[in-house]
């Protein structure tokens, strides 16, 4: 017996208005060549070509209101919350100049915004009205490898896939996107993308804000050029990083800013470039409360005045505001240790009303996280990353790179062996970070992670488990998060299967493997 699920009315679709697109908004691009030699002898020249950088710091006109992506609708059949997504090609205006050819989820760009609570049980159905093979991976989420989305799952043209499955994890900002091999940086930039928040008893007993698009925002940070017909422009070249933009969008909106009417707010911040590091700042410097990062609640606020953030990596900051007062979220350069540019730019602007409604100060404790204990872990491996490769191979479909065995852990240390940027995406898990270097971590990376930025020559190690799920069938995939690299083959598979269980796909085990059993 089917029946629907009342949720609270969905805001406007993200629309970005047409603007008139001001002199200056072409990037000043780096000057000073970086040359570094990467693995195989390939030799990589970053030079003017490509490197894109947005506007300075106080040069952009914030005049379009942010658009707020709609919630998702859902029902309930059989005890199973069901959503539907749809991906189809459509325009979009951002700029003047011509409609921009774009991709989204049940509208032009973008998706909305899928909510669901621990505990229960989801189905998405999810239909590809694309001309082209697409996936959905649900980025961060614990599930099943046959309903991750992951490049072993395409979705052919006017095809459908239903993945199905119980929400098993800490209240957290996750959010989906394509996977297709070859061809995730491709639809990611055209606009397939979108949030999905997990929620539990534990966060909303505390006193944070949680309105959505009242108090609480999604703030999905992009950056894309654009040709004089308004069509996406950039191309990749010889350039190391991949696409790099010279406007910024938040929620699909350029020049966006967002009306305050609280005392304080929360930002969901993504960075959902696919090359772009950001490190989020207030343009006049006030600290802020960073509450969450990739899988969940820090044990903590952190009281910070800046977080970075490299592609795919998310973080949940709470900021307060004076009534009638004026403040830009900005992106200043990144750690130079990663060689990302060294510009610093605007990204959006707050606007509190005359009047604030009050809020409540944010809790000194928010959660009690497990303590990072390596002790127990059943195995050690190294990962490298170099040029495209990770431990000098490149992904193949037909082959698994190792096994591991379903309710374990593992120390897992990972190192970028360039001077140009990477990162470091696992699927299915949310992992620990145990030291980086031999120290321990800074606070803000103290809590569940996904994704970590990975500076030259300096080591990370994770713990990390494997709960819940064996498929001896179905891969789940590691990989650079910056999109160009993933889809040049940056990036490994594992199986998790069940004690002694044999994996049904081609293991390379043993070769390239820095593993060592405990």
């Amino acid at each position: 017996m089917a029946s629907t699920l009342l949720v609270p009315p969905a805001p406007p679709a993200p629309v970005a208005p047409r603007r008139r697109r001001r002199g200056g908004v072409i990037a000043a691009l780096i000057a000073v060549p970086l040359v570094a030699l990467l693995a195989g002898g390939t030799v990589w020249v970053i030079t003017q070509t490509g490197r894109a950088t947005p506007p300075a710091l106080g040069s952009v006109r914030f005049v379009n209101p942010v658009g707020i992506p709609p919630f998702a609708l859902s029902r309930v059949e059989d005890g199973v919350r069901v959503f539907e997504l749809e991906a189809a090609a459509s325009e979009s205006a951002f700029v003047d100049g011509g409609a921009t050819p774009t991709l989204g989820y049940n509208g032009p760009y973008l998706g909305p915004t899928l909510i669901a609570e621990r505990g229960e049980r989801v189905r998405v159905d999810v239909t590809n009205g694309l001309d082209e093979s697409t996936s959905v991976h649900w980025h961060g989420m614990h599930l099943p490898a046959a309903a991750d989305g992951g490049p072993h799952t395409p979705i052919a043209p006017g095809a459908r896939w239903e993945p199905e499955w119980r929400i098993d994890q800490p209240a957290s900002t996750l959010w989906y996107h394509p996977h297709l091999h070859g061809r995730t940086r491709e639809q990611v930039d055209a606009g397939l993308a979108g949030l999905f928040i997990v929620r539990d008893v534990e966060e909303s007993a505390l006193a944070l804000p949680r309105d959505y698009g009242v108090d609480d925002f999604p703030i999905i940070v992009q950056d894309r050029s654009f040709a004089a017909d308004g069509s996406f422009a950039g191309g990749i070249g010889m350039q190391f990083d991949g696409v790099l933009g010279d406007t910024i969008l938040v929620n699909g909106t350029v020049g966006p800013y967002l009306d305050v009417t609280t005392e304080r707010v929360r930002l969901r911040l993504l960075n959902a470039s696919s090359a772009r590091m950001y490190d989020f700042a207030f343009g006049d410097g006030r600290s802020f409360d960073l509450i969450a990062t990739d899988g969940g609640l820090l044990e903590s606020p952190v009281q910070s005045t800046a977080v970075p953030l490299s592609p795919g990596e998310r973080a949940e900051i709470v900021v307060e505001l004076e009534p009638g007062e004026r403040v830009a979220l900005i992106s200043d350069a990144p750690d130079p240790a990663l060689h990302a540019g060294s510009a610093s730019f605007d990204v959006l602007e707050l606007r509190a009303a005359a009047s604030l409604t009050p809020s409540p100060e944010v809790p000194a404790h928010l959660t009690t996280l497990p303590s990072s204990d390596v002790g127990s872990a059943a195995a050690e491996r190294s990962f490298v990353l170099s040029g495209h490769d990770i431990n000098d191979r490149q992904m193949e479909l037909s082959r698994v790179d190792f096994v591991v065995t379903v309710d374990t852990s593992e120390v897992w240390t990972v190192r970028n062996d360039n001077p140009l940027p990477h990162s470091f995406h696992v699927h299915d898990t949310q992992f620990r970070v145990v030291s980086i270097d031999g120290a321990e971590p800074p606070p803000r990376l103290a809590g569940w992670k996904d994704t970590i930025a990975l500076e030259g020559s300096r080591s990370y190690r994770l713990l990390v488990r494997f709960d819940d799920y064996a498929d001896p069938t179905t891969p789940y995939m590691y990989h650079c998060h910056l999109l160009w690299h993933e889809d040049q083959g940056m990036m490994g598979q594992f199986l998790v299967v069940e004690p002694g269980q044999q994996p049904a796909l081609n293991t390379d085990e043993g070769e390239n493997d820095d593993r060592h059993d405990h």
